[in-house]
């Protein structure tokens, strides 16, 4: 079975739902990425960037995948 045929995973869907919130402030977001995912802030960023490319991320929820692949394009735009 190929990735596009799979479900995504529950931790993807834990990362897409945590991007779908806004934080009060800075270390709150860390917080919950390390209490509830159990994985560090680092790993979490690098989970979310791969979601960011995958198209069923994209499927499952179009309007933060956009938003956080116009963010990446603008953070890359300005190096």
């Amino acid at each position: 079975m190929e990735d596009s045929d799979r479900p995504l995973s529950e931790r993807d869907l834990a990362v897409l739902a945590l991007e779908r919130r806004s934080w009060p402030g800075p270390g709150a977001k860390e917080r919950v990425v390390r209490e509830r995912l159990g994985i560090t802030p680092t790993r979490y960023y690098q989970l979310l960037n791969a979601l960011l490319d995958d198209p069923r991320a994209l499927a499952h929820d179009p309007v933060t995948v956009n938003r956080l692949r116009r963010l990446r394009e603008a953070r890359r735009a300005r190096r």
